[in-house]
């Protein structure tokens, strides 16, 4: 039905479509999107399914993409475009990287990435690990099943009968079609997905991560020894691509490259990831490497690596003149296509029908914009303040334009702060239970929230100073931060443990030495029961708690999100041209 005006501007005056959503986050990369315009920076994403359709047809074995963009123009949107594609398509998996915490151990993050990535659901609508694991058993044993099958009705009937027998003969019969493995757990995991019951270890180990000794004599897979992490996880993850490029192309992604974290060795981040595309590009059977970057990163950083020029040859495979592909500025048709279909899809959603597409904008003023050039940013965050109903007729619709609205951006004001904080507690809506495992997330976001509080008392504690805990190698890592509180008299060791196996009986022990890393107590946080079989952790948890008067805070979802968000937020406070002091 058409809906009065008043109608429509009673909506617009409640919500805003734009407001909080100018820059794109993995959410909406791996589930639902912003509403994408195909046609801007096409060239760039045609360029990746292209490589994709000529590795399918075995025209190419790996093809290396870098994008370039200013800030805000557009290349985590065209990533989402990417990925949504391939979902649709079918015929590729896609892995996404777009976080570094530790460039030490890139290559362990980077394990932890493509399992992450795989867990999430393909065109299947089962995670992608599940997609690969029917495939592998159809092609052992001549059947043509799909995913739901296998979960549903074949899976539970065999393990039923058989136990754990059935991944034995399974995995017997995939390696003797795929005798170039010589990890044979990482297809006994891989089949093991397939099951609703011990499909979350199967993904947890498969992460590099240690499971308990039982769950692990369950599943039949040998525990991590964590004596070179690094190195076996660059071979674990060379041999996850390459099963998984038997029957998908793998399309591996490494977007926000421009962070400022530089290696022991001396390398930024994106020096760091373009040496591991190079290593993996010469090593995988095939595959697409898309990478995103600032266009200073590509010249100041990528071509002064050593050895540039193969580097460069690898992460710009595809370009004649081996340059990485630029996006462009908007003008003023992709500005009125984008903010049109910006509008469509939130009137669709209100049932709303409009006296015209862009209503309550004006398309002249609209492709105004165009002349200066803008980025995607820039005009979405004009879109969120300036979307408010019409003026009465005769008048003047919107005031008028100056050209400093798009660049530079005026500042924003206070009350701008809320729409991106809601937008952020969204995101860690839709996915906090694997924020919920992301250890060092969680404990940025404490610190950040016992940061605010320094001069605040709490229960007793005037907090005076947040600080990291003084440790050997050996030690590192084990206890996230210290809060010191009435003139240094209160010391308490913060421990957030989310693992299971040995590392929590390793925290549990660093955590009740109060002599060696100067607390006067310990606090565990964690979310989770430690399991009953680990009995050494559950004798050091009673001496944290009954000998040495520590706690042990449980971690509640409910808790966090807000904090995790008001992170999020700051994590991205110059995307998002906020201050401190708008935050705070």
């Amino acid at each position: 039905m058409i809906a009065t005006t008043s109608t429509i501007d009673e909506l617009i005056r409640n919500q805003n479509p734009f407001a909080g959503h100018i820059v794109v986050r993995p959410q909406q990369i791996w589930g639902k999107s912003y509403p994408d315009v195909p046609i801007i920076n096409s060239h760039a994403s045609n360029a990746v399914f292209d490589a994709v359709e000529q590795i399918r047809k075995g025209k190419r074995e790996t093809v290396g993409i870098t994008i370039t963009a200013e800030k805000g123009l557009g290349k985590s949107h065209l990533i989402s475009r990417v990925r949504h594609h391939l979902e649709t398509e079918g015929d590729a998996l896609f892995i996404y990287m777009g976080k570094y915490d530790s460039l030490n151990q890139i290559k362990y993050q980077f394990l932890q990435a493509v399992a992450s990535s795989l867990r999430a659901f393909g065109g299947q609508q089962v995670m992608q690990w599940q997609e690969i694991a029917a495939a592998l058993i159809n092609e052992a044993k001549n059947c043509n099943y799909t995913p739901q099958q296998y979960i549903s009705n074949i899976y539970p009937n065999w393990l039923s009968k058989y136990s754990t027998k059935t991944i034995d003969s399974l995995t017997e019969g995939v390696l003797k079609i795929k005798p170039n493995i010589t990890n044979p757990y990482i297809i006994r995991a891989i089949l093991w997905t397939l099951s609703t019951g011990h499909v979350h270890y199967a993904n947890y180990w498969l992460s590099g991560l240690e499971i308990t000794q039982a769950q692990a004599d369950t599943l039949g897979l040998p525990n991590h020894k964590n004596l070179d992490r690094e190195a076996e996880a660059l071979s674990n993850v060379r041999q996850i691509l390459d099963i998984t490029s038997h029957y998908r192309v793998p399309v591996i992604c490494f977007d926000e490259l421009d962070i400022a974290e530089i290696s022991d060795t001396g390398f930024t981040a994106a020096q760091v990831i373009a040496n591991l595309v190079k290593d993996l590009y010469n090593n995988l059977k095939k595959g697409v490497f898309l990478l995103a970057m600032y266009p200073e990163t590509w010249n100041e950083q990528i071509r002064t690596l050593p050895q540039a020029e193969a580097v460069v040859d690898r992460l710009a495979s595809e370009q004649a003149d081996r340059q990485p592909i630029a996006l462009k500025y908007l003008n003023s048709d992709d500005i009125v296509v984008l903010v049109s279909q910006w509008l469509q899809d939130f009137y669709k959603e209100h049932k709303q029908t409009l006296p015209h597409s862009l209503y309550p904008f004006n398309e002249t003023q609209l492709r105004e914009l165009g002349k200066s050039r803008p980025t995607v940013r820039s005009v979405l965050k004009w879109c969120a303040e300036n979307f408010t109903p019409p003026l009465p007729l005769g008048r003047e619709i919107l005031p008028p334009l100056p050209s400093s609205v798009i660049l530079p951006p005026p500042a924003p004001a206070p009350h701008t702060v809320q729409p991106y904080f809601d937008n952020e507690l969204a995101n860690v809506e839709a996915s906090i239970d694997s924020l919920m495992q992301e250890e060092l997330t969680i404990s940025t976001a404490l610190w950040m929230g016992f940061n605010n509080l320094i001069g605040k008392t709490i229960e007793g504690v005037t907090i005076e100073a947040i600080e990291d805990v003084v440790a050997r190698a050996v030690d590192e890592g084990f206890i996230d931060f210290k809060i010191i509180g009435n003139k240094g008299k209160v010391r308490i060791g913060v421990s957030i443990v989310q693992q299971d196996g040995t590392f929590i009986g390793a925290a549990l022990r660093r955590l009740i030495d109060y002599k060696k890393f100067d607390l006067t107590r310990g606090c565990l946080i964690r979310s989770k029961n430690i399991n009953p079989g680990a009995a050494k952790a559950r004798e050091l948890l009673t001496k944290l708690l009954k000998e040495k008067g520590g706690e042990w805070v449980g971690l509640q979802s409910k808790d966090i999100k807000p904090l995790l968000a008001i992170y999020f937020v700051c994590r991205d406070i110059e995307k998002y041209e906020l201050t401190g002091e708008q935050i705070v």
